[in-house]
């Protein structure tokens, strides 16, 4: 009869020298086109179709404390030129490690699947029709003020509610061909979101773009055949914010009426490193979860700002946070090139732009590739077509090339590709 005692050191033997299975489990990561390139929380790791052993501890929970298992959260981030950037989050959790004995082990993910896949509709199909920006400078030309409650009529029904599998928020059209702004803290690891309106009516957002360094996402809904275009609010570059201003905002505060106004003044105005990259508006306008990425809106209608964020700290209150219209202008300048100009040209005398989307690529008959620097921008004759490392088909013309990283000077070149042939430039920046 076999004691307690050796019992007890066969168990701990057993825990010891046991281990899963040796043989891995394989992620698969595949789109539609093929050869998009694949990062792995922000490294590049190849393209599709990507294939990568990992232990099978990461896909399933293993049978003993010894297991190799996945202790942070994994998203996968997938680009294509021509193509807006895809976001998948892969992993679910946390969740409790808990031994045989009852001892908490710490927190661990696992991979929702072992196989993922993405599929792309071209830039110039997804971002189709136009955004309506107000460029001004010093006040000149400014539109006649609204009252609140006109304000409110106006702007409310091109307000929408997001909803995610776990978080919710708000977002606003900017295009009545269905193209919605939110932040990118609420469409990050969504492929969908459920949209509301104003007026009841629910459809489904696909997230088509999230960036990578603020916080701005875009998602697209289709048009019901039949119905009239969304309605879409005006955006107003930086240099129309005035510190003291009246704002309102209007979003979907959690536990609250949806579609809820609050009203406040601009606080300040600036670069804010706490609050994250970008421009920044700082309001007394009550922000509450739920109210990110609906509008911050001046007396004239127009949208200042998204609202992204509330100061949250002891006997602190009446200060939140919104990321620029200016900063999301230059995201929008990527997918509609006609239709606004960039931070250095936004000294211009008022006026209203009405863009129109980006062509798509012309006939394609010789091939530029760019490697490095990974991640940077890549604008073709003036048209956002996307992130390096990339394989660009080119048209036997000059083409001139704008290559931008965030906190360099922009690599221009002219350049013209001979049909058939291949160039390769590796692109240094000051």
């Amino acid at each position: 009869m076999v004691s307690r005692s050796e019992r007890v050191l066969f168990a701990a033997f057993f825990l010891l020298f046991y281990r899963a299975p040796a043989f891995a489990d394989k992620l698969q990561i595949t789109s539609n086109p093929p050869g998009a390139t694949v990062e792995l929380d922000g490294v590049v790791v190849g393209t599709t179709p990507f294939e990568k052993d990992f232990p099978g501890g990461y896909f399933h929970k293993t049978r003993t404390s010894m297991g190799s298992r996945l202790e942070h959260p994994v998203v996968a981030r997938i680009s294509l030129t021509g193509y807006a950037s895809r976001e998948l989050k892969l992993t679910e959790g946390p969740m409790d490690w808990i031994s045989l004995n009852g001892r908490n082990r710490g927190e661990y993910w696992l991979f929702k699947s072992d196989h993922f896949h993405a599929d792309w509709q071209p830039v110039s199909e997804t971002f189709t029709g136009g955004i309506t920006a107000k460029v001004s400078d010093a006040g000149v030309n400014l539109q006649p003020e609204l009252s609140l409650e006109e304000l409110v009529r106006q702007a409310k029904p091109a307000v929408v509610y997001l909803k995610g599998l776990d978080k919710a928020g708000s977002g606003f059209f900017v295009t009545g061909t269905g193209v919605i702004v939110t932040n990118a803290h609420l469409a990050r690891g969504e492929e969908t979101l459920l949209a509301l309106l104003s007026n009841g009516q629910q459809l489904e957002a696909k997230v088509v773009h999230v960036e990578p360094d603020l916080d701005i996402a875009l998602t697209k809904v289709e048009r019901p055949s039949g119905k009239n275009e969304f309605p879409h609010l005006t955006l107003a570059d930086a240099s129309s914010v005035r510190q003291g201003e009246n704002v309102l905002a209007i979003g979907n505060p959690g536990d609250a009426m949806l579609f809820s106004v609050t009203k406040g003044i601009v606080s300040a105005f600036g670069t804010f490193p706490n609050a994250g990259p970008g421009t920044w508006i700082q309001t007394d306008t009550p922000i509450n979860p739920g109210n990110s990425g609906g509008p911050l809106l001046n007396t004239r209608g127009e949208v200042i700002g998204i609202n992204a964020q509330k100061l949250i700290k002891k006997n602190v209150t009446g200060i939140g946070f919104a990321l620029s219209a200016t900063d999301l202008l230059d995201v929008l300048h990527r997918f509609y090139p006609n239709a606004v100009p960039l931070k250095e040209k936004l000294s211009a005398p008022a006026r209203s732009v009405e863009s129109v989307a980006a062509p798509p690529l012309a006939e394609s008959f010789g091939t530029l590739v760019l490697n490095e620097p990974k991640g940077a921008e890549i604008w073709l004759d003036h048209a956002f077509v996307g992130n390096v490392p990339a394989k660009l088909k080119l048209t036997a013309v000059q083409h001139l090339i704008v290559i931008k990283v965030r906190g360099h000077a922009d690599w221009i070149r002219s350049l013209t590709v001979q049909k058939d042939r291949e160039v390769t430039l590796e692109p240094e920046l000051p």
